[in-house]
């Protein structure tokens, strides 16, 4: 099938929305802020058959659907790197008063010159320790590798690649270390590698590459949810 042909209601790569709440049916997260850069506010472009709502606005969804008076917010911005993010999203992350916290950072890192991966992993532990310290449950978010549906510039794609890799790493063991939640995007996977996923920019998702993201996302937080 091709992407013209597919709708989130037919994509086997899609959660629906019901089974999505299914999974997470029993959650206690009541109030749920989203950290990060543009892959945390969600920059998308629309796709005909899917509707035109980001992987957190569909986690989101999921969870308001099986929590009453369930409250979300979204401090996302694009264009911050990881220490950015710390310094102008944190303290308001923490004012709102999550159990529940999202967040996706250290791609615009790994998109300069040079990637420090070391100034990022202490910003990730910064934020996830702070997040964890005030009671919520942290989910990282790891990016898909745009160079394995042929995107970036080809001279660059195995330095792309291979720093998504790092930096998915770098995400997981910090989710590791504070008993936090990493949801992983899978390497290897059909629609991980097709280009219909991604906006015009050939950087981010559109709305079916966040509807792949988001069934990762819930898939992720219903198993740690489970072995809790």
């Amino acid at each position: 099938m091709t992407e013209t042909t597919l709708s989130e209601w037919t994509d086997p790569a899609v959660l629906p929305a019901a089974e999505a709440a299914a999974l997470l049916a029993g959650a206690s997260w009541t109030r749920m802020v989203t950290i990060g850069d543009s892959v945390a506010e969600g920059v998308r472009e629309p796709v005909p058959g899917y509707r035109d709502l980001s992987w957190a606005d569909r986690v989101e969804e999921a969870l308001g659907e099986v929590r009453p008076g369930f409250t979300a917010l979204n401090l996302g911005r694009r264009d911050l790197v990881a220490a950015q993010v710390a310094a102008e999203q944190l303290e308001p992350a923490l004012a709102f008063g999550p159990d529940l916290a999202l967040v996706a950072a250290g791609g615009n890192d790994m998109l300069r010159p040079h990637f420090d991966e070391v100034e990022v992993r202490r910003e990730l532990t910064g934020i996830v320790s702070a997040l964890r310290a005030a009671g919520a449950d942290v989910v990282t978010i790891g990016l898909l590798d745009i160079t394995a549906a042929g995107l970036g510039p080809a001279r660059y794609r195995e330095v792309m690649s291979a720093r998504t890799r790092r930096l998915n790493e770098v995400a997981a063991e910090v989710a590791a270390g504070h008993g936090a939640c990493h949801a992983a995007n899978p390497y290897g996977h059909p629609v991980a590698a097709d280009p219909g996923i991604y906006s015009g920019d050939q950087l981010h998702l559109n709305a079916r590459g966040h509807a792949f993201a988001a069934a990762n996302t819930v898939r992720a937080m219903a198993a740690y949810f489970a072995s809790a």
